[in-house]
């Protein structure tokens, strides 16, 4: 004779029945959720649709079944965190800098991730090839023509890497992110694919805290807080304005680097997420970046160009640059930079041409004057908005570094002319 069922057991057996039309589970106590896992499982009703809904509750218990049933969900975005997160699809922009012209294959990857958003593609102005971009995204391509016919003759050079800054210059929304494309979704430690622009965003819409350092890093993720003796009128943190993202697989290296370790990869996926200290420098690398473009806009621009800059990211300090002098304004206006997650899959197919660099580069001897430049750097008091902080900072470049080699001459130039055209072309009134 089969027992009476409960109640309880009635209200899973109708919740399992429902389970694919429910919005949310997150309000069922823990035992509970896993026992109607279990009932869905057994039922075969495990879509992906419906994992994702488990997965969000974050059930410690349902993320360790996931693993041990080894259930793979290569293509659901998952939330890193499980921190309220509001922000609207109208307000980020995806701006990618297109050196290959078939991007099939990158669009097709990050397609669960990137089709919600209006996406802007900045062909390099150096590439003749048409794009191959499949269908399906909402997608804005600008060209070499389009530059010109917009800016008219220009001091910056928007050629390789370069192109992106066109992107920021074009966008209209809040934020904007941008990933390289030779890079491709990364898996985290469970296996899981990680979705990048959520990462971002939790970045950027969480504060940063940049006067005093956490020593478990991210206070406001969760399983983490505040320790004992962090000051408690610092813990409302300050805006963040940069999320620097990371890379496994083929790491960001320089060209002696990879030239000494050329069958090395990055396998090491560290799940943090920390804000860069005051006052300390880090080299933001273009590939994997986002910020807010409201504020930062202006200090995001393509300034410094090494001779003999090619194609390879080895090749270019643009990014390097751009990054410790938007740290500085950062630093100056009392914004926030986070480093960490989200990761991508960086391809190796250039790790091989390291070599062709090797001879002509000429980062080392650059960044030995930049370093410390950096370091000694204090903007006045007087510089209370980004715009005021390039103009200056601009000065001090041409006062200070331009003697010691023309690059910094030009970059001085660039970054001068950088701030006239986010004025009349950048801004949101523009």
């Amino acid at each position: 004779m089969r027992p009476t069922p409960t109640l309880l057991s009635l209200t899973l057996d109708a919740a399992l029945l429902r389970i694919a039309r429910l919005q949310d589970l997150s309000r069922i106590p823990d035992h509970l959720l896993v026992d109607l896992f279990h009932r869905t499982i057994s039922a075969g009703k495990l879509t992906e649709k419906v994992l994702k809904l488990f997965l969000a509750t974050d059930c410690e218990e349902i993320v360790l079944l996931v693993q041990l049933l080894n259930i793979k969900q290569p293509l659901v975005p998952v939330l890193p965190t499980s921190m309220s997160l509001i922000f609207q699809d109208s307000e980020v922009d995806i701006v990618i800098a297109a050196l290959q012209p078939n991007l099939t294959s990158f669009f097709e990857a990050w397609q669960p991730f990137f089709s919600r958003f209006h996406i802007i593609v900045v062909k390099d102005p150096d590439m003749a090839a048409d794009l191959k971009i499949p269908s399906g995204f909402d997608v804005k391509v600008y060209t070499k023509s389009d530059i010109e016919g917009l800016l008219g003759a220009t001091s910056i050079n928007f050629s390789g890497h370069s192109c992106r800054y066109f992107g920021y210059l074009v966008s209209r929304k809040k934020y904007v992110i941008s990933i390289d494309d030779n890079c491709l979704p990364a898996k985290d430690t469970a296996g899981m694919t990680v979705d990048a622009v959520t990462q971002h965003m939790i970045n950027l819409k969480t504060p940063a805290t940049p006067f005093f350092f956490n020593t478990l890093y991210d206070p406001y993720r969760k399983g983490a807080d505040f320790v004992r003796g962090y000051p408690f009128s610092l813990r409302e943190g300050v805006e963040c304005m940069l999320s620097s993202g990371l890379w496994l697989h083929n790491a960001d290296y320089d060209p002696m680097t990879h030239v000494v370790k050329r069958n090395q990869r990055n396998t090491n996926y560290v799940d943090a997420v920390m804000t860069v200290p005051l006052g300390a420098m880090m080299p933001v690398s273009g590939i994997n970046v986002a910020f807010n473009r409201e504020v930062l806009g202006p200090v995001m621009f393509p300034g410094l160009r090494i001779r003999k800059e090619g194609k390879h990211r080895w090749d270019t300090l643009e990014d390097i640059w751009n990054g410790l002098c938007a740290k500085v304004v950062c630093d100056s206006l009392g914004y926030g930079v986070k480093t960490g997650l989200p990761y991508v899959m960086r391809s190796d197919a250039e790790a091989g041409k390291a070599l062709e660099s090797l001879k002509d580069w000429e980062g080392v001897k650059v960044m030995d004057n930049v370093l410390p430049f950096f370091q000694s750097l204090k903007l006045s008091r007087t510089a209370v908005t980004v715009d005021d902080c390039v103009k200056e900072l601009a000065s001090i470049v041409r006062e200070k570094l331009a003697p010691k080699n023309p690059i910094f001459a030009k970059a001085a130039d660039a970054m001068e002319e950088w701030t006239k055209l986010w004025k009349s072309h950048g801004a949101q009134n523009a």
